[in-house]
């Protein structure tokens, strides 16, 4: 079958697991694939298992396309798989959640601690008229209470959603609206290279426009002046955290939840649109989690399991909590920018707290890549066995820089692609089995069925198309909160005679090893005279080149050639703009991959616009490329940014 998009880098290199970790490893032989692939249900049913069950399941899956139920009949609690039963063996005193502010704070958690501090907020929570069902709006920091807050919710059956601190009053007032929530949790402040995030202050805003909101609770970081600068309590409705623990009793029994009962809503910003609320439910999401924590971080017991994301992404959601958490894992948290103060912080907490998984995304290990090899070679990161790259695909030489210089050559790299939609990873290596490609995320994990897909449903063997999940899992998401219409719509309608394919938005391509390459969203694809070409591949041609550490490329209008390339570039340190670098760079990608991906602008930069996910925001780079008005910048990290590139776009075409 010809395929859909064209495919231009390939990538040779290949690095089997190495024989020590193979020889230690949870699972080191491929049997567990043909073990899913010979009863898809019974495998997940094995999986479901791991879990406690107040009451077992009577049918594993009914699929009726594009809606899934899972493990129908069941009852269990996540609160209690996650916390209640590790305290009843030798897991009790066993740290659960170590966690290091940006200014220095720091705090452990045994999972004792956890246990008490999630009963004592769960009987907060219905003090304040909180039952099952019930939505809780949650917006704070990257701090523990964020953890509790969040198993407080699943212990009493009320359903949270996490509304990342870095969003603005308007972006927590739509999501509160839409949820409906009823209370809110916040703080009165969070911190961010050495600044304070008024965060009451920005609910203060959200909530004069989200009437359901009846209760506010602060978590208060910081005693007498810090607080009095940025929180305003309005009486009757906003409680601190701490007065509210002290009234209520310590012991509050989990209820029991149907595995169909709905755990959290996550909304996803997008780029357009109204902003999708994510619907997850009890029992598919906690098997997924707890799952795949275990086989793609080969989970043991005394790992330091470090996931840098923070819980207001799924990301966060799966893997520094719930996933970790249910299988007894210590996990690091960290609340803060990874340079500061000094570039090298991520690596001073991996030596001193011990990390030995570290999951983190492509676009720090860019900026990390960018910042100098220096600063890793400070520090001791030997105890580190296994690196994991999460958000979007990563570049080879980035993957290389990671392996050489982080993993000291002998880590296994995890590279990892899922959605918020699919709740837990679906395609990458499995460490002790897999040999892995930079830049690949390999293959489905056992118990998924990833497809290549051209534009009729027809399978692609070897070429670019199409990706899609063929089968159901038990952690996908079952609906748009509010909204099915929307669901079926954006997830199940790609393709009109096959409503059971579901369709993530991305465009993949795949080896001759039937290994699969993330190429980024299907919108971002470029048509350069007839030729469909991935960004991703123009964008790894130039990080392979030895002065770049970030690239983002853009279609910009042709009049011949339909769309021309226009790459986004930011420069090591040490390296200068030049047109003469420019050349070189247009250049390098032709002999790399080809002429018809030679770029036709190169805009240097010292860094690209990004949400507050750190993913690139490809649409403002387009509109800049081709000159339009900016359009909304609420979502980006550092909107200054967007302004030099706009005025160093402008300035080269005057």
């Amino acid at each position: 079958m010809s395929s859909d998009i064209d495919v231009l880098l390939n990538e040779t290199r290949s690095f089997p697991p190495p024989d020590d970790f193979v020889r230690k490893a949870t699972i080191n032989n491929d049997a567990i694939y043909r073990l899913a692939e010979k009863d898809h249900e019974a495998y997940w049913a094995n999986a479901a298992r791991i879990l406690d069950w107040v009451e077992p399941w009577k049918t594993v899956l009914e699929w009726k396309p594009p809606h899934a139920k899972w493990f129908l009949g069941g009852k269990l609690n996540v609160s209690a798989n996650c916390v209640d039963r590790h305290i009843r063996g030798p897991n009790r005193n066993k740290a659960a959640i170590i966690w290091e502010g940006e200014n220095g704070d720091r705090r452990t958690l045994t999972y004792w601690d956890l246990y008490r501090e999630v009963q004592q907020f769960a009987n907060v929570l219905c003090s304040l008229g909180v039952g099952k069902g019930d939505r809780v709006g949650i917006y704070l920091p990257l701090i523990p209470e964020a953890a509790i807050a969040m198993l407080a919710c699943a212990r009493i059956g009320a359903i949270h959603s996490v509304v990342f601190g870095g969003f603005s009053p308007e972006s927590l007032r739509d999501r509160m609206n839409d949820a409906q929530a009823k209370v809110l949790i916040t703080a009165d402040g969070g911190y961010r290279r050495g600044q304070v995030v008024p965060l009451k202050r920005n609910a203060d805003k959200a909530l004069a426009e989200a009437p359901s909101v009846e209760h506010v609770v602060v978590v208060q970081r910081r005693h007498g002046g810090f607080s009095d600068l940025f929180t305003e309590m309005q009486p009757g409705r906003d409680e601190w955290y701490h007065v509210l623990m002290d009234r209520v009793r310590p012991d509050c029994p989990p209820v029991a939840m149907d595995a169909e009962d709905v755990l959290f809503i996550l909304y996803t910003s997008g780029t357009t649109g109204k902003p999708k609320g994510i619907v997850h439910t009890t029992g598919g999401y906690l098997t997924g989690a707890a799952t795949t924590t275990r086989l793609v971080f080969d989970l043991r017991d005394d790992d330091v399991f470090w996931c840098t994301a923070d819980v207001g992404w799924i990301t966060g959601h799966t893997y520094l909590v719930y996933g970790p958490l249910a299988n007894g894992a210590t996990c690091v948290m960290y609340e803060g920018a990874p340079d500061w103060p000094q570039r090298d912080r991520f690596w001073d907490i991996c030596e001193r707290y011990g990390v030995t998984i570290l999951y983190t995304a492509p676009t720090a290990i860019r900026a990390f890549m960018k910042w100098g090899d220096e600063h890793p070679a400070k520090h001791d990161l030997t105890r580190l066995r296994l690196l994991g790259s999460v958000g979007e695909p990563i570049n080879p030489e980035a993957w290389m820089w990671y392996h050489d210089h982080i993993g000291g050559g002998r880590c296994p790299i995890v590279d990892t692609w899922w959605q918020t939609e699919t709740g837990a990873i679906v395609i990458s290596p499995l460490p002790g089995v897999t040999a892995t490609k930079p830049g690949s995320g390999t293959k489905a994990l056992p118990g998924y069925s990833a497809e290549l897909l051209d534009h009729d449903a027809q399978r692609i063997d070897v070429g670019g198309g199409f990706l899609a999940l063929t089968r159901p899992w038990p952690s996908m998401l079952r609906t748009i909160w509010g909204d099915d219409a929307r669901y079926v719509q954006t997830y199940f309608s790609r393709w009109e005679a096959r409503k059971d394919l579901y369709f993530p938005g991305d465009g993949a391509k795949r080896d001759t090893d039937q290994y699969f390459w993330i190429l980024g969203r299907v919108d971002d694809v470029l048509n350069v005279a007839g030729h469909r070409i991935g960004t991703m591949e123009v964008e790894s041609a130039l990080v392979e080149h030895h002065a770049v550490a970030e690239a983002a490329v853009v279609g910009k209008t042709h009049d011949v050639k339909g769309q021309a390339i226009a790459a986004f570039v930011t420069l090591r340190d040490g390296f200068q703009q030049s047109a003469g670098l420019r050349d070189e760079l247009k250049k390098f990608v032709a002999d790399k991959i080809g002429a018809l991906a030679r770029p036709d602008d190169i805009l240097f930069s010292a860094d690209l616009p990004k949400t507050r996910s750190g993913k690139i925001m490809r649409r403002l780079l387009r509109d800049i490329a081709e000159g339009r008005a900016l359009g909304d910048t609420t979502t980006l990290a550092d909107p200054g940014v967007v302004a030099a590139l706009k005025t160093q776009y402008e300035d080269k075409e005057s």
